[in-house]
Parts: structure tokens; sequence; C-alpha cells
């Protein structure tokens, strides 16, 4: 490890990360579980697409954005967790400046990206419901894929403000992050200029966008206000925050829907339905 953590830094070309602060003789039996959520997350996933790829029956809108979800939560658990799982195993806590504010944006885009789309499941849910008979001439292929478009668009422009203000910040205390990625907020603190302008936008994205995760809102929120919590109780509900929801989206979006379920028992049980 270098010795880039000390006072005076403009530019860094490394940022630290010291992984879960007051735990690090746990870090080996913390990776057994996270391993576990990051296996039970990408083999839940993958048999979404999987599913949806080998029955043309499922080539519906609601199958089209369970995809998206599935991919949203194959990237956003594999964003973070090797890097993680390098500190716990290897103790390599640097990561490079680029590195850092490139795993930052693919996180946070990520998140506002699962936010739309549970939302455009939800409008798909709503016309199935009060517009039964319209339902195919609402949300037609054409008009899923703006509505993806817009989702993907929406993700990346609001998280690209992050990215662009870290990126002329001056760094002067500090290049040490007391986490196991580059959180936005995280970042933010190791400024040494008015950072203001990036805290407030990150609040509006917050309460506008993830307000509805409250494990998202429990973390970053602590993160700016909770001085008192335990740091390793916040980076923990951190990890937790990017791990239990792509490990549990598969089964409450995918393997409780009907259609999902019964494709599931035919394809793995040649059970008939």
């Amino acid at each position: 490890m270098s010795d880039s953590n000390t006072t005076g830094l403009t530019n860094p070309s490394t940022f630290i990360l010291l992984g879960i602060s007051g735990l690090e003789a746990a870090h080996v039996w913390i990776s057994i579980p996270f391993c576990a959520m990051y296996t039970i997350a990408v083999l839940g996933n993958f048999t979404i697409l999987f599913v949806v790829k080998r029955e043309p029956s499922l080539n519906a809108p609601m199958s089209y954005f369970l995809c998206m979800l599935a991919v949203t939560d194959l990237v956003l658990p594999t964003s973070m967790l090797p890097k993680m799982l390098s500190i716990f195993w290897f103790n390599s806590r640097e990561i490079d400046f680029s590195a850092c504010l490139t795993q930052m944006y693919f996180i946070h885009s990520f998140l506002v990206m699962e936010s739309g789309i549970l939302v455009a499941m939800g409008f798909d849910r709503y016309v199935a419901i009060c517009h039964p008979l319209r339902h195919s001439t609402i949300l037609t292929n054409p008009m899923v894929a703006k509505i993806g478009l817009a989702v993907v668009l929406r993700g990346g422009m609001l998280t690209l403000p992050y990215l662009l203000l870290a990126r002329q910040w001056p760094y002067c205390e500090t290049n040490i992050i007391p986490d196991t990625h580059c959180a936005h907020i995280a970042v933010v603190k190791l400024a040494c200029t008015d950072t203001r302008t990036s805290s407030y936008y990150g609040l509006f994205v917050l309460f506008c966008v993830k307000a509805f995760f409250i494990p998202a809102l429990f973390s970053s929120l602590t993160y700016r206000f909770g001085q008192n919590v335990a740091l390793h109780f916040r980076v923990l509900i951190g990890n937790m925050n990017l791990l239990v929801p792509p490990m549990l989206n598969p089964i409450i979006y995918g393997v409780r829907t009907k259609q999902v379920r019964d494709r599931l028992l035919r394809l793995f049980f040649h059970k008939d339905i």
C-alpha cells in the first residue's frame, strides 16, 4: 500500500478503501454471507433472463421490464463486490482515482435506473388492471422500448453531475474512504472545497428518486447526519442495500409472477401446467 493518505493532496492518483472499520478481524467471515447473497442474485437474475428468452409466451411488457430489472440487479452488485472481496481477502485497499469515480457512477446510476424500472412495472400493472382491453395497444413494443430508453437516460443523466463535480474538486485532507466502495457522499467528504452544491443535489436525488428504498435512505442519511451511528454499522447497511435487493427481486417480481413461475416449473421440473 502506498503512503498516499497524507495531507496536502490536490489530485490523488488513488483512494484507500478501509473496508469495514473496526471489524477487520472478521472480514473473511463477513465475506461469506456477502458471497452467498451475490451468488443467489446472479443465479436468480440469470434464471429470469433465461426463462424469458426460452419462452415466447413471455414476450410481454412485464417480462421485458423484468429482464431490465434483472440486468440492473446483475450490474449493481458486480460493480462493487470484486473490489470488496479483494479488500476482505487480500487486503488490497487501493483503488485508482478514475476507477473510483467510475464505480461511483455505475452504482448510483443503476440504483436510479432500478427505481425507474419499478415505476414502469407498476405502470404496466395499472394498465393491465384498469384498462385490460387496451393493454396491448397502450404498451406496444415501441412504447416499452421508449420507456426503457427513458429509464436508462434518467439514471445516467441524474447521476452524471456526481461524476463531473467529484472530478473537478481538490482533495487536500486525506484520500481514505471508510467504506468498501466509492459511495458519492464518502467521496464528497474528502474534498477540501465547498461541496454544498453536490450535497444538496445528492439530497434532491435521494428524496425524489430513491426515497422509497428504505435501506438506501437510511444509509445516505446516516452518512450525512448520523455521526453517532457506528461506522461499521453504516458500512454494513450500505453493502446490504446493494446486495439484498438484487437477491430478492427475482423472487418478489419474478417467481411470484404466475406466468414466470409456471414456465420455471415446466422448464426445470417438466411439470405440465
